[in-house]
């Protein structure tokens, strides 16, 4: 079987690996490489894919996610494989909820990458096992709570306690004490620090911007 593929990835070198790996196997063939997500989806629109890998975070207002709902939306057919270096663990279970067949970490590769190919196209739905762990500070990211990340993600948008306590539907006297926590984990010294942090390293992003 031929398989036509379309790369979207923002990142020159890390799309040109993923060129080679689809043009070093038979059955694939790449059919458009794309550095963002509205050009792959102008390329959907208009002529037949089977199979779009697709980087999350791309610059502008369309994310990998949000073309992903609008491929699933259109061309429910083709199948898609989310990309990405970030740890953000809201990724996945949105991922999941628009249909993404499977998602793959470019840097934890439980399995390379042609093979969740395969495996997608042969009709499976490949996930990670779990979220990469990255270091914040001296605390890793799999040292937060649940909770403390659903304030962090908050807090990383900007929002103040009293916004970010509406939205969770927690008091303004919670949030400080989940941002207390976190601060006193990772040893960073201001919550502005914190969430500049927790962004540059992907561990929290605010949904909204995906």
């Amino acid at each position: 079987m031929n398989y036509r593929v379309v790369i979207a990835e923002d990142f020159k070198m890390i799309r040109e690996v993923f060129e080679n790996t689809v043009r070093e196997s038979p059955d694939y063939q790449l059919k458009g490489s794309f550095s963002t997500a509205v050009q792959a989806l102008e390329y959907l629109n208009a002529n037949p894919v089977d199979l779009v890998l697709m980087d999350v975070l791309f610059p502008g207002s369309l994310s990998g996610l949000k073309a992903a709902r609008q491929i699933k939306e259109r061309h429910p057919a083709t199948k898609i494989l989310i990309v990405t270096s970030m740890p953000e663990i809201s990724y996945i279970s949105q991922a999941k909820e628009i249909g993404v067949e499977s998602f793959w970490y470019k840097e934890v590769q439980e399995q390379p990458l042609l093979e969740i190919m395969d495996r997608t196209m042969a009709g499976e739905s490949v996930y990670p096992m779990s979220q990469p762990k990255v270091a914040l500070g001296n605390a890793f990211s799999d040292e937060l709570t649940e909770r403390e990340t659903a304030v962090l993600r908050e807090l990383v948008s900007g929002a103040s306690n009293k916004e970010i306590g509406e939205t969770l539907g927690i008091t303004d006297k919670t949030v400080k004490m989940h941002i207390t926590n976190m601060l006193q984990k990772t040893g960073y010294h201001s919550r502005l620090e914190l969430a500049v942090k927790a962004r540059h390293y992907g561990i929290a992003i605010k949904d909204d911007t995906v």
